[in-house]
């Protein structure tokens, strides 16, 4: 993982000279007057990186949907810092053949509406999951039965061995088996819910909900914590607060000047340019959540033209470089790093096989050249925008003029994140309201491996937004699956990488760090690659 100058111009080292004097200068924030409860001792503001409004974490990867999850849900299992599987609201064992799973859930769980939660509960919240989620999906090819035996009893029968079933259970995103009341699970996998009754250490203040700009929550005075101490997902979730506001600020500027009066407590990302000013308060701690950081790439819509044409899919790939889209999104070359693996640079599985265009800066005239081989037409490529995600931006800006050089007619279509997040489902033509191309980002861990990574599934209609159907890439995540030990699964990982940059499943355009920052009296915040919410506390 080799990291790169930026090679701005020098016009665009001025501009982010004026952005930053200008926000130096700024003395007072445009705050919401929600921010004032940053305030109170016993109230966590926040400022997260997108504002929320699908509530549903079941049907969407959206990190903030999955980030309200945590907060409302809790999980049968989970990893702590160092990816072991650890009991959470349940205890297990496996049978000595490896087709029995058996949880026993512990004592004290309930639901914030009071009832206890039972194993039939659970049972429906992981065949909901299932449906959804690209290792659930694998796990349930092979399943007999999942059934609940008694109140606290879930058995969990498998009609082959299969290994990994712990750790896609256990794994902290892109959708985690989050539990809710039967009632609940048992809405439609491709439905929303509308019931937000949880299981875990917050209560959603549905009343106090503005989708898009403040969510809010409270402490739920029955939730028993595990004893022993939190760990990443793993462990007693004790609640020192009695409750925590999500803010949306989509200004930059004005989150960080709220954050340095003290109007906020919390940022969950930080733009690059403007750390100086954080960096320079005596009142702020600003701190990489996770080393590994994120991966940012595109995807492409494999049911309508153009990118129905792997050739053209093809051609995109190669027109794109990931140096100038990285240098524009993150600026600092401290902070990002050229990077080809789809499984991320700095993981086990990590292998950079195919992506020399897209390390070397992209290749436009060969990108031409395949193009017009092609038989390109003049299609509109519709290439969503979101314009209020810091680290959201400039990818579409980049790869539009990169795509345009290379010959393609793009229309960029400006929307907010969570528009975006809700047309993406959508399987309409471009132009009935669909999409050819957008552009995403994924924490490493959750992308590590073929049997986690969302983006790796060619199950057609039931893979990830996209919607690929590619038997080959199935059938080596059943290889992956079967391989004997860790040397045979890096040689499938390698072959699944080289398949993924053939086909343009997607397009890794390379990985960068985020940069959070607290108040300094915001204490004991778990250095977890999800932020959350329980342990922490804000001192006087």
């Amino acid at each position: 993982m080799t990291f790169h100058s930026n090679g701005f111009s020098a016009l665009a080292n001025k501009g982010r000279s004026i952005m930053l004097a200008a926000a130096l200068a700024a003395s007072t924030a445009i705050v919401p007057a929600g921010a004032a409860l940053a305030q109170d001792a016993e109230t966590i503001t926040a400022v997260m990186h997108s504002g929320l409004r699908v509530l549903d974490p079941i049907i969407t990867t959206a990190h903030i949907t999955r980030n309200h999850g945590y907060m409302i849900y809790d999980v049968l299992i989970a990893v702590n810092e160092n990816f072991e599987v650890q009991p959470q609201m349940a205890d297990y064992e496996v049978s000595e053949d490896g087709l029995t799973y058996t949880f026993t859930l512990r004592d004290g769980l309930m639901f914030h509406d009071g009832e206890p939660v039972t194993a039939a509960d659970a049972v429906a919240s992981l065949k909901r999951w299932g449906e959804r989620d690209s290792g659930g999906q694998l796990i349930f090819d092979v399943t007999e039965s999942l059934e609940a035996t008694d109140d606290k009893t879930i058995t969990w029968s498998l009609s082959e061995p299969f290994a990994p079933l712990l750790d896609i259970v256990a794994k902290q995103s892109a959708v985690p088996p989050f539990i809710m009341p039967a009632r609940v699970a048992e809405t439609s996998a491709d439905e929303a819910i509308t019931d937000y009754t949880g299981s875990g250490p917050f209560t959603f203040v549905e009343e106090e909900f503005e989708p898009g700009v403040s969510v809010t929550y409270e402490k739920f005075a029955d939730y028993v914590p595990r004893e022993e101490p939190a760990n990443w997902m793993a462990g007693g979730k004790v609640v020192n607060v009695d409750r925590v506001v999500w803010m949306t600020m989509p200004d930059a500027q004005t989150a960080i000047n709220a954050l340095v009066s003290g109007e906020i407590d919390y940022l969950e990302q930080t733009q690059i340019d403007l750390l100086p000013i954080l960096e320079a308060s005596p009142d702020v701690v600003v701190e990489v959540r996770d080393p590994l950081g994120y991966q940012t790439m595109g995807r492409m819509n494999f049911k309508h033209p153009p990118f129905d044409d792997e050739k053209i899919r093809q051609a995109a790939l190669m027109a794109m470089g990931q140096e100038s889209v990285l240098a524009t999104l993150i600026g600092n070359p401290e902070y990002y790093s050229i990077c080809g693996a789809i499984f991320g640079c700095g993981t086990p599985l990590a292998s950079e096989t195919g992506s020399e265009t897209l390390k070397a800066g992209g290749d436009p005239e060969a990108a031409r050249a395949l193009l017009e081989e092609a038989g390109y037409d003049n299609t509109p490529v519709v290439l969503m925008q979101p314009t209020d995600v810091t680290t959201l931006t400039a990818q579409p800006v980049v790869a539009a003029q990169q795509l345009r050089e290379a010959g393609f007619n793009v229309d960029m279509q400006a929307m907010d994140w969570q528009t975006l997040v809700t047309r993406r489902a959508s399987q309409a033509a471009p132009a009935d309201g669909g999409w050819n191309i957008f552009f995403t980002n994924w924490m490493v861990p959750e992308i590590s491996s073929p049997l986690i990574n969302p983006m790796v599934n060619g199950r057609g209609d039931d893979a990830w937004f996209g919607w690929p159907e590619d038997p080959e890439l199935e059938a080596l995540r059943d290889e992956f699956i079967a391989a004997s030990d860790a040397e045979a699964r890096a040689e499938v990982a390698e072959r699944i990488q080289a398949h993924v940059i053939e086909t343009v499943n997607y397009v890794p355009l390379g990985q960068y760090l985020t940069v959070q920052a607290r108040r300094a009296n915001i204490v004991d915040m778990i250095p977890s690659p999800v932020p959350v919410f329980w342990q922490i506390d804000k001192s006087e």
